[in-house]
């Protein structure tokens, strides 16, 4: 970049409160989540979500991945409650390598320490530490345990759901004769009222198990209604005949279930309400069509999971891979060995490996090889930023031109923004990178680094940081090749003690000084605004001159001989790239052959197929396709509202995931 500073040193992470490691010493980062050495570097604010607290978190919420031939029995022999918590669903299946837990500063001192520890654990990864959600399990597994036995497991084909916002009394939900359809409901949060920067903790209060519902042993938090509750909960408010759903949701303290569309609820109709899936307009009367559908679908109970809702607002992901997890397991624990569970997860995020071995996209591909697709089947959508310019593409030829990366951080962004550089193979050298180099140049012209792998930094001190690059040899973010993270603070703030990074035009600069190709996969995170929600996040995006935003005909699609770093081509969901789940793109249902696909969507086939070299086991082009859009002009599907009756207009491949996983069961 012309009129570039002369390059300024990093300054060294610092040594963690909550987990006591010290970022600083060599090793520290080698196969550790880059996330958990930002989080402690930025004293866990941006896992606050702009809420000021001063305390450092006591426990963190993480997924681990165990070593082959090591069982959860294992983990808990080698381990103590004291610093070490596991649910006790994660007993149900023998053989099963993953699982999630609350830890304290002792696991990662035993990490450590003791090698007969580390030899168990593979790897793990940090869940989002966020507000008193965060302490210890009510009823955490011991070894010898066995699971809490449920005497109302369900049985037959079931339905999964795990979303947010899920109106379990909707009539689209109901049985005949009234009785709910949703067996088992557990919400993961604790806590009612807003959520999100700026919308007060002062407002929010713990929920009432009376009310809400019992802590299900076989989790030890959050909160579990069954059929039954809900149906009384239901007779309760029922005047004239008709159910006082507002007044049933606040005795519930669902907030949420206030607004009048609910990607939960929308998502649910799509998978098992009783009309047809698309709910097509009728071209004559142009009203909605919601034709009643006897399919099996229509009538099969339902398991739902809330998630919590410091998930759903963080969109960025930082508490998915618990959260989802945690999701699946406690639906499994709800039905019997011999059921058809089908479950959808219209959830996901933008960066990561993307080839499968992420830890919660390998933790869903192991439970998927245990249960059998007889037992169980996972059904994902594709991701909607296709056109969001959030995904580079190149290869770093030896002592060629650099990668120059063009990234627009917004102003006025109150959350934190991630850029992942994902760089190596199964078949490249380990020694291929140590010639790499990452060079970044601050909107204002100050340029900081080289830093080459196997080193990680903050600036502009380790006390005050508002930014973070941690580039280690080994990730535990994925199996194959490294990541190097970006990690930058906020661009605004209500708070204005808070650090704040600059607003405008970074460049990353990426050389490869060595004797090898290597292929560059850069990820920006998702950072949107979930529907409902108000969080301040602004999306950030790559710049470059060559990418085609004339929003002509032929725009939407990579084109191999444009010159643009900058590709569709890859952008995916990043917990949809599994080899056993099934991932979902959208379609329009009027549209001409030429091109069907909705405009967000990753498309198959992949136009881009023929750009050459890509990293190994990256997958770009979805399994399945379904409708997601009426036409290129009327965007999205109906599906139901909040409310009974109420019917609701939703786009995004989170609506067609849910209509294949309706025509698996």
């Amino acid at each position: 970049m012309s009129g570039a500073r002369a390059p300024q040193p990093w300054q060294p992470l610092p040594k963690g409160e909550v987990t006591g490691t010290d970022w600083s010493l060599p090793g520290s980062i080698e196969g550790a989540d880059p996330y958990l050495a930002w989080a402690e570097a930025d004293h866990f604010e941006g896992y606050r979500l702009g809420e000021g607290l001063a305390a450092q978190p006591r426990w963190l919420p993480i997924i681990i991945e165990l070593h082959s031939g090591f069982g959860i029995q294992d983990l808990l022999q080698a381990s103590d409650i004291k610093w070490l918590q596991v649910p006790k669903a994660y007993l149900l299946l023998p053989g099963l390598r993953f699982c999630t837990a609350r830890a304290r500063k002792g696991f990662f001192k035993e990490m450590r320490k003791r090698s007969d520890l580390a030899d168990i654990v593979r790897r793990y990864e940090l869940g989002l530490p966020v507000e008193e959600h965060t302490g210890p399990l009510t009823d955490p597994a011991l070894p010898g345990d066995a699971v809490p036995p449920c005497p109302d497991r369900v049985g037959g084909k079931v339905i999964g759901i795990i979303d947010g916002g899920l109106a379990m009394a909707n009539a689209a939900f109901l049985k005949p004769d009234g009785q709910p359809r949703v067996r088992h409901f557990w919400r993961q949060d604790e806590f009612d009222g807003p959520h999100g920067p700026g919308m007060g903790r002062h407002l929010r209060s713990r929920l009432d198990p009376r009310r809400a519902g019992p802590t299900p042993s076989v989790m030890g938090y959050g909160h579990e209604l069954t059929a039954a509750d809900i149906r009384a909960a239901m007779d309760q408010f029922t005047r004239n005949g008709a159910v006082d759903e507002d007044d049933l949701y606040d005795y519930l303290q669902c907030w949420d279930l206030k607004h009048p569309v609910n990607h939960g609820t929308v998502v649910a109709s799509l998978a098992a309400g009783p009309w047809l899936a698309t709910a097509r307009m009728s071209s004559a009367a142009h009203t909605p069509d919601m034709t009643p559908s006897p399919d099996e679908a229509s009538r099969a109970p339902l398991i739902a999971v809330q998630l919590d809702w410091s998930n759903v607002i963080d969109t960025s992901g930082g508490a998915m891979n618990v959260s989802v997890l945690d999701a699946l397991m406690f639906i499994l624990n709800r039905v019997t060995a011999d059921a058809k569970l089908v479950v959808n997860i219209s959830w996901g995020t933008l960066a990561g490996p993307h080839d499968g071995t992420s830890v919660l996209e390998a933790a869903i591909d192991h439970l998927l090889a245990l249960c059998t697709p007889e037992r169980l089947q996972v059904f994902i959508p594709a991701g909607n930023g296709y056109q969001d310019r959030t995904h580079v593409n190149q290869t770093l030829l030896p002592g060629g031109a650099p990668a120059e990366l063009h990234w627009h951080i917004q102003p006025d962004d109150r959350t934190q923004s991630f850029l992942e550089l994902w760089l190596g193979d199964p078949d490249l050298p380990e020694e291929a990178l140590q010639d790499i180099s990452i060079e970044v140049t601050l909107p204002g012209g100050q340029v900081l680094g080289p830093m080459t792998v196997g080193n990680a930094g903050c600036w502009p001190s380790t006390t005050s940081p508002q930014l973070a690059l941690v580039f280690p040899r080994k990730t535990a973010l994925g199996r194959h090749g490294t990541c190097a993270l970006l990690a930058l603070c906020p661009t605004a703030s209500l708070y204005p003690e808070n650090r704040l990074a600059p607003a405008g035009v970074w460049q990353v600069t990426v050389r490869n000084g060595g004797f090898n190709p290597v292929v560059l996969d850069a990820y920006v995170e998702r950072d949107d605004v979930a529907q409902g929600t108000y969080t301040g996040a602004r999306q950030s995006a790559m710049l470059d001159r060559f990418y085609d935003t004339s929003g002509n005909v032929d725009s939407f699609v990579d084109h191999p001989d444009n010159p643009t770093p900058i590709r569709r081509s890859g952008v995916f969901n990043s917990i949809g790239t599994g080899q056993r789940s099934v991932s979902v793109g959208g379609v329009r249902f009027a549209s001409s052959a030429f091109d069907p696909a909705a405009r967000y969507s990753p498309r198959l086939p992949d136009p881009d197929a023929s750009r050459l070299p890509q990293r190994h086991g990256v997958k770009k082009v979805p399994d399945e396709l379904a409708v997601s859009d009426e036409s290129t002009a009327l965007w999205g599907v109906l599906g139901a509202g909040s409310r009974s009756g109420s019917s609701v207009r939703m786009y995004g491949t989170s609506c067609a995931a849910p209509q294949i996983a309706r025509k698996r069961l």
